[in-house]
């Protein structure tokens, strides 16, 4: 048995079998085999350990299979150490292992191992599936070599790593965990509470929810998880993520959330105490049509145009909220905030008096996109002094930039965390608005319009700085680029739906 790992060492050991594949595997498809060879090595380490433990204790062979199987089955000739043996047609031979281990766990593993070629000896020689299974022969993933939190850290880092390395199709597979952290702390999850995320990718965002009720000494095993992703593979890697993060309580769904919704319950949709969703955005394939007589409801604010779903997640998320309980932290691009085409469903947005804050957040947070994004919160049931309000937060300068890479700093989030918890005006930073304010702004939720920045310019004559100056001249600009990006977005959908007319025609 190999020495418990550092978190550097067993981050090293995990990319190092990504660098096994390149020049064979593009770097977006990386998380097709490495992601399931992990989780299976996992199951079987743990596997052996719990037998080894039975065995020792009893003595007794078939008690201690037992055991081992209570957590998950592997049946004989599937383990790890099976296909390890084998020189010839390891695809085949691995392939038809991790199926038999699926099989033998319904309910629980039912395709989580995914679709990957592993047959494919073109892309996949024996040569190299062995070289793959060697390198993750190398260390002992059990349970007392790697913990679950320090192996759940590790596929964090590979889920980056990858997401890094896969360029435009990282925004679907990633999301900045600083700003995930950010929304978890605002909506504050309690033990006991059901959350979910219904474009849940890799989980992380249910993943960090349980991460927050652990931190604050909550007992994190009473919290039930809920997600649905349409993407196979993600869902897949979603669920071996919760897995490895020691989560029991889950239900992660395939499919889309728009045309399917995979949780309901007497024809209607579950609810639950917390929502988090990173949607895709404004996206235009998706079918407008059945959206209008929706069966589930959804549509109470209205049908959004067919050039962007924005609000057809949004109206999901709201109507998945407990009446009770239920808030939610939902990222969006700026445009949802003042789009003249959705400003009807804003309104009745508004007047159901159901968003609480809209926060602005800073530029180059999201992978190859300087865009700068917003978080709007949502409550069903608004505390007494904060009905008939929104609080607005510009927080576009709570950014640090390192290496590239742009995050909030435990400080940026502290700020933020602390003006939402105190719902009042702060200049130049959060202001509390009325309903009459907003219906007066023609129900536009555009976060320059009621947080006034402290102007730079010295109109009394005085003396300006090279850096006020620049600092002004950012300022002013903002709202421009805010609103020239949602019109480079509304003629590319009117091109978009040109283009599809001159076909039709």
């Amino acid at each position: 048995m190999s020495a418990p790992m550092s978190q550097q060492a067993l981050e090293s050991y995990l990319w190092g079998a990504a660098v096994i594949l390149r020049g064979l595997v593009d770097a977006g498809d990386y998380k097709q085999f490495v992601f399931p060879l992990l989780f299976y090595k996992r199951l079987s380490d743990v596997w052996d350990e719990d037998y080894a433990a039975a065995l020792a204790e009893s003595g007794d062979v078939d008690f201690a299979m037992d055991v081992a199987n209570d957590r998950f089955v592997i049946p004989g000739g599937a383990h790890w150490s099976d296909v390890r043996a084998v020189a010839k047609d390891v695809g085949r031979t691995l392939q038809s292992a991790l199926r038999r281990v699926e099989s033998a766990n319904p309910g629980r593993l039912d395709g989580i191992f995914g679709d990957a070629g592993w047959t494919n000896k073109e892309r996949l020689p024996d040569a190299t599936l062995k070289n793959l299974l060697e390198h993750f022969s190398a260390q002992t993933l059990s349970l007392a070599n790697v913990p679950e939190d320090e192996l759940g850290n590790g596929y964090e880092f590979l889920i980056k790593k990858f997401a890094d390395d896969s360029g435009h199709t990282a925004q679907e597979f990633y999301t900045n965990r600083t700003v995930v952290h950010l929304m978890v702390q605002m909506l504050d999850p309690q033990p006991g509470e059901h959350i979910y995320d219904p474009t849940c990718g890799t989980g992380g965002m249910l993943i960090s929810a349980l991460a927050e009720v652990k931190r604050n000494g909550g007992e994190h095993r009473t919290l039930r998880v809920f997600g649905q992703e349409r993407n196979h593979m993600t869902a897949s890697i979603a669920r071996m993520n919760l897995v490895l993060h020691g989560v029991e309580d889950s239900e992660i769904a395939r499919g889309d959330t728009l045309a399917a919704p995979a949780f309901a319950e007497n024809d209607r949709l579950r609810t639950f105490d917390v929502v988090l969703a990173n949607p895709p955005y404004s996206i235009k394939q998706w079918n407008r049509d059945a959206w209008a007589t929706d069966r589930w409801g959804r549509n109470f604010l209205g049908t959004p145009p067919q050039g962007r779903a924005d609000y057809a997640f949004f109206q999901h998320i709201l109507r998945s909220l407990d009446p009770r309980t239920g808030r939610c932290a939902i990222l969006f691009p700026h445009g949802v905030l003042f789009r003249k085409e959705e400003a009807e469903m804003r309104r009745r947005l508004v007047e159901a008096d159901l968003v609480e804050c809209v926060l602005g957040l800073g530029p180059n947070l999201f992978y190859n996109s300087p865009m700068e994004a917003c978080i709007v919160l949502c409550r069903t049931a608004k505390p007494t002094e904060r009905r008939g309000c929104v609080l607005f937060i510009d927080a576009v300068n709570e950014v640090a930039r390192e290496r590239a890479a742009s995050f909030l700093k435990p400080g940026h989030q502290a700020r933020i965390e602390n003006a939402y918890a105190a719902f009042a005006d702060e200049p130049g930073f959060a202001r509390v608005a009325t309903r009459e304010e907003i219906g007066a702004q023609a129900w536009s939720l555009s976060i320059p319009l009621y947080v006034k920045r402290a102007s730079q310019a010295a109109g009394n004559g005085e003396a300006r700085t090279l850096a006020a100056a620049w600092a002004a001249w950012e300022a002013s600009g903002q709202t421009f680029w805010t609103e020239m990006d949602a019109v480079v977005d509304m003629l590319d959908g009117l091109m978009v739906e040109e283009a599809t007319e001159a076909v039709s025609a």
